[in-house]
């Protein structure tokens, strides 16, 4: 999307527009049997593609979306990628020969890509682009002019009329006249430029303000009509579009999804959720992309982001372990001001460094990845729930999940539907034994989950890098984040500017797992820092601990006031 500068605006933003017939068949979900995306918000085609290898190949992740390889207006502001020059692959995330080495080293890793595309709108500026295209609002030279914009010259006022949805300007941006044959060509050509480079799929950006027949006769172009396509559709009460018209074109985003997701987290009730879906009026499920959060939604507010701690975390894990739509995990980064565009010049050199989260690589997150592989085309069995705040079900024979969200510890025995056996609870890396009648009996922290999937029978079967995982319970106040430190140099050497950053998804556990040589002694202390660098100590004398032979050691602590 573009910039919004109000969290009214953001709400606003997507859409829908008439039903078509006649047209391309429309691609149900995302092919394949891995409907998992990781969206890559702003990393660079690089990092993107050591990401595949390193990570989304080996969770199991079917697609990675990209952020808008277009070039964009210059600008530190993330919102500067929804501001196109022209169809160029030239920017701040690589040019066409990085794009093209990305999306065939994460095929090869077996991960589809989709690129998120900008195809409603030009950008609202003038200047030179971020591949050296001069350009003026209205005037894109070689590509666009004034003649092939709406005429609607001013901004998007009233969402109950549908003219002024479609055709005024989105927060100002020049928008196009799709229904206009030069522009459909030009817009069919990027596409088809982008598949010609291997793409597997499209993300289409504010759909809501291009007609549904129009983005039907753009896809009916293409050289795959029946590429798969994620139409961005914000539903909004009473609007004169409704996302249900984008259906005939292919995947809608259902916006409803996450809204809800965060209100039950926050206020409710997670026993609600025992039919969450289509019985509470969302579209097909088929046909509807989810998440728990995106680029433009966690900054708004409107659903839950990684400040969230346990309720995002707990969140993402239903979403993946519930059997509906097509989910988006998002992986972004670090941000106080809203407008703040990515870190390190777009460079991920690390997880949980320089500001990047990596969601996608989050234990509790990607361990469920293939959770819902194994579950896919299993209903739900075996559910369970306290009244309040504690859930459990089964998918099938096939998998089981269940989720505390109370403020203390449940212990119970659950009934499931898996065959006996010893499993791997993939969210805590612990044996679970399953009896003959398919009953387990475990205890779940408060804010915890367990998952079991007959995909992960023995936690052994995954080969652990040499290291340690740091757990620690810490409470913090706005503005302070936890670290560990120690004797090692990496560890930081005792030095709290090079401390290690914690991470607080599933907040109040602060967690981070650092690589230690096999059989390593050594010391270490957590410490709290805050935004202008103070730094606290935990009491006491130095922690110490020895790394395993092989695997990891795991050290479950309590910061010491």
């Amino acid at each position: 999307m573009a910039r919004k500068t109000v969290a009214a605006a953001l709400a606003l933003m997507a859409g829908a527009a008439v039903a078509v017939t006649g047209n391309a068949p429309a691609q149900a979900a995302p092919p394949g049997e891995k409907d998992v995306t990781a969206v890559m918000f702003e990393w660079n085609f690089a990092s993107v593609a050591k990401a595949c290898t390193d990570q989304l190949g080996p969770a199991g992740y079917g697609y990675v979306q990209v952020s808008p390889p277009q070039e964009r207006i210059q600008g530190p502001q993330w919102w500067t990628a929804y501001q196109p020059v022209s169809y160029k692959i030239a920017g701040p995330l690589g040019d066409r020969a990085a794009f093209k080495s990305m999306v065939d080293t994460c095929h090869a890793a077996g991960v589809k890509v989709v690129a998120d595309s900008v195809i409603n709108h030009m950008a609202n500026a003038s200047g030179t682009g971020t591949g050296g295209t001069p350009f003026s609002k209205y005037d894109y030279p070689g590509l666009y002019s004034g003649a092939d914009m709406d005429d609607c010259r001013s901004a998007i006022s009233n969402y109950q009329d549908r003219a002024n949805v479609q055709n005024c300007e989105l927060v100002q941006l020049p928008d196009l006249d799709t229904g206009e044959d030069y522009v459909r060509g030009r817009i069919a050509g990027y596409m088809n430029d982008l598949l010609s480079l291997g793409v597997d799929g499209f993300r289409v950006d504010a759909a809501k303000h291009m007609p549904a027949a129009d983005l039907a006769n753009i896809k009916s172009r293409l050289t795959n009509p029946s590429v798969y396509w994620k139409q961005e559709a914000i539903y909004g009460a009473g609007e004169a579009v409704s996302p249900s018209e984008y259906l005939g074109n292919g995947d809608v985003q259902e916006f409803r999804y996450a809204r809800d997701l965060k209100r039950i987290l926050q206020n409710e009730k997670l026993a609600y959720l025992k039919n969450f879906g289509e019985a509470w009026g969302y579209m097909p499920s088929g046909q509807s992309g989810v998440f728990v959060d995106n680029h433009d939604t966690e900054r708004g507010g409107d659903t839950l982001n990684y400040k969230d701690g346990a309720n995002y975390t707990l969140a993402s894990v239903f979403m993946l372990a519930w059997p509906y739509g097509s989910p988006d995990v998002h992986s972004g980064y670090e941000w106080t001001d809203k407008d703040a565009g990515a870190p390190n010049n777009h460079q991920v050199n690390a997880c949980y460094s320089d500001g990047w989260k990596c969601q996608h690589a989050w234990r509790e997150i990607s361990s469920m990845v293939a959770f819902r592989n194994t579950a896919r085309g299993q209903a739900v069995t075996n559910w369970w729930d306290n009244g309040g705040n504690a859930i459990a079900f089964g998918r099938g024979s096939k998998a089981y999940v269940a989720i505390n969200h109370e403020p203390s510890a449940l212990t119970r025995t659950f009934q499931t539907s898996l065959p006996a056996g010893t499993y791997c609870d993939v969210q805590s890396n612990t044996a679970v034994t399953v009896d003959s009648s398919g009953q387990f009996t475990a205890t779940l922290a408060a804010n915890t989950a367990l998952a079991l999937h007959t995909g992960a029978m023995s936690c052994g079967t995954q080969p652990v890098a040499a290291g340690a995982s740091f757990n620690v319970n810490a409470t913090t106040v706005t503005g302070q984040n936890v670290y560990v430190t120690g004797n090692r140099a990496e560890l930081g050497n005792w030095a709290p500017a090079s401390a290690l950053k914690l991470d607080p998804a599933a907040y109040p556990v602060w967690k981070l797992t650092v690589s230690l040589p096999a059989g390593t002694s050594f010391e270490y202390k957590y410490i709290r820092k805050d935004a202008a660098g103070n730094v606290t100590w935990e009491s006491g004398a130095n922690r110490t601990a020895t790394v395993p032979a092989s695997g990891q050691l795991v050290l479950n602590d309590t910061f010491r006031n």
